[in-house]
């Protein structure tokens, strides 16, 4: 056993060598933590790991939505459901840092999110396309009013570069909802792999601003 931990250690620090990752403590290994330092107890790799489970669960709960929504699945509802349980769990997480009125500023903002593109899919579905265009301003109003609280939260969060997160979340979604509906199931699958990979970008950006505003708790 201790030949094989050995083994598995070595291993992990190559490929971490290879990859130039300044943070050895935030390598996991089917979700063990890899290192000494991470099993003293890293908390910024435990915020990493934490704010990439918020945000996954934001794009999955969307995508299932999606799905549900585009196709009147019975399910809709409950996605919906567990898709704004989300986004307090995502304002919660913030509350820990920021304090529990911007936790829900920011709550109030993400469940309007989320209620926009509810809306939009159903415009989209019935094929009204200048439903789609004033509610798509909407929500890219919204994206800014969030890029706008994040920034005025954080120095260490630009506002324009906030911004520009939240313009390629809405557009990756916006090309999810627009493959289903036209049923081209490629283009869906590109779509979601583009919206994943880039949340897990704007999770990491944002748990890096929080390290460094907050250096004393890391």
């Amino acid at each position: 056993m201790r030949l094989l931990i050995t083994a598995a250690s070595a291993a992990v620090s190559i490929a971490l060598s290879l990859s130039g990752s300044p943070n050895p403590a935030c390598v996991c290994v089917e979700g063990v933590r890899a290192s000494a330092a991470a099993e003293a107890g890293d908390a910024a790799c435990a915020l990493k790991q934490d704010m990439r489970k918020l945000w996954t669960d934001h794009v999955v709960w969307t995508r299932d939505y999606i799905i549900a929504a585009t196709e009147d699945k019975p399910d809709a509802k409950a996605a919906s459901d567990r898709l704004m349980k989300n986004q307090e769990d995502i304002g919660n997480a913030v509350a820990g840092y920021y304090g529990k009125e911007a936790g829900h500023k920011l709550t109030g903002l993400l469940k309007e999110h989320i209620a926009i593109a509810a809306d939009l899919i159903k415009a989209a579905k019935a094929g009204d396309k200048a439903q789609v265009k004033t509610i798509d301003a909407r929500w890219q109003r919204n994206g800014e009013e969030i890029a706008d609280f994040l920034s005025g939260a954080n120095p260490n969060w630009p506002k324009a570069t906030l911004a520009e997160m939240m313009k390629m979340h809405l557009s990756t979604t916006t090309d999810e909802v627009t493959a289903r509906l036209d049923k081209n199931w490629t283009a869906d699958v590109r779509a979601y792999d583009a919206v994943y990979d880039h949340i897990l970008k704007m999770a990491d950006a944002l748990t890096a601003g929080i390290v460094k505003q907050f250096p004393e708790k890391f």
